[in-house]
């Protein structure tokens, strides 16, 4: 019960700023895709915490959660697969946007050099070869093929204004994406009342704005699903 209250605070956010932004530029606002990008977030969730406990576990044991991670990654690909999104339309390509790969490198080579110093700062206890085979494989599948993917698609088609700012056109769907991406992991529910981590909500949803960058720069999340496993692992193998 606690996830679902701590989800469907989330939403509230959402809705509530969406639509404050859609007021002040209605003629490109489409709320119609706005609800569509809040069920999708609420149906990851859902399949994430196995129906918030009502669905059976199939996967026995082990100390990560396979199961909420791959039925949630499937169901993305799902929604990826229909009319209205489209693979190549969410960025689920390997191929790589003319001029953008260089660049994206570059700033790849430095996301990955920020994280190796914080691993070295602070390095944790040993972990188990579960964990390190899980980081190494299922944030980066699942939830970049989400936020970076598909939510971003959805919340582009609810804010269609755009900005250049360091070479990728930005809209508002792409600033709230990171935004959901941080309060998904900072903000819960529990003991009656909400609670929220900014140093977590800022190691989350900064480097998200990397990758959406990344993602718009090179039109494929390649590169974001590789930076995401090393971001998470790197800190158990150092």
């Amino acid at each position: 019960m606690n996830s679902f209250i701590g989800i469907l605070g989330i939403l509230a956010l959402l809705l509530a700023a969406g639509g404050v932004i859609g007021l002040t530029r209605p003629s490109h606002f489409s709320l119609r895709w706005l609800l569509i990008s809040a069920g999708l977030v609420l149906l990851v969730d859902f399949l994430l915490t196995r129906g918030y406990g009502l669905l059976p576990s199939l996967i026995w044991g082990g100390e990560r959660n396979w199961q909420g991670m791959i039925v949630a990654l499937a169901a993305t690909l799902i929604v990826a697969s229909t009319p209205a999104f489209g693979w190549r339309a969410a960025y689920l390509t390997p191929v790589q946007a003319s001029g953008g790969l260089k660049p994206a490198l570059l700033v790849s080579a430095l996301y990955m050099g920020f994280f190796l110093a914080l691993a070295l700062m602070f390095p944790n206890e040993p972990s188990t070869a579960e964990n390190i085979a899980f980081q190494l494989t299922m944030p980066g599948l699942m939830e970049e093929t989400f936020y970076r993917g598909v939510l971003l698609l959805a919340l582009g088609r609810a804010f269609t204004g755009r900005v250049n700012l360091l070479g990728v056109d930005w809209s508002w769907g792409a600033i709230l994406s990171c935004a959901l991406f941080g309060l998904a992991h900072a903000l819960g529910f529990s003991r009656g009342g909400f609670s929220f981590d900014p140093p977590t909500m800022a190691l989350t949803a900064l480097p998200s704005l990397i990758a959406v960058w990344i993602v718009l720069r090179t039109r494929s999340i390649l590169l974001p699903i590789v930076l995401h496993n090393f971001g998470n692992a790197i800190m158990l193998l150092v």
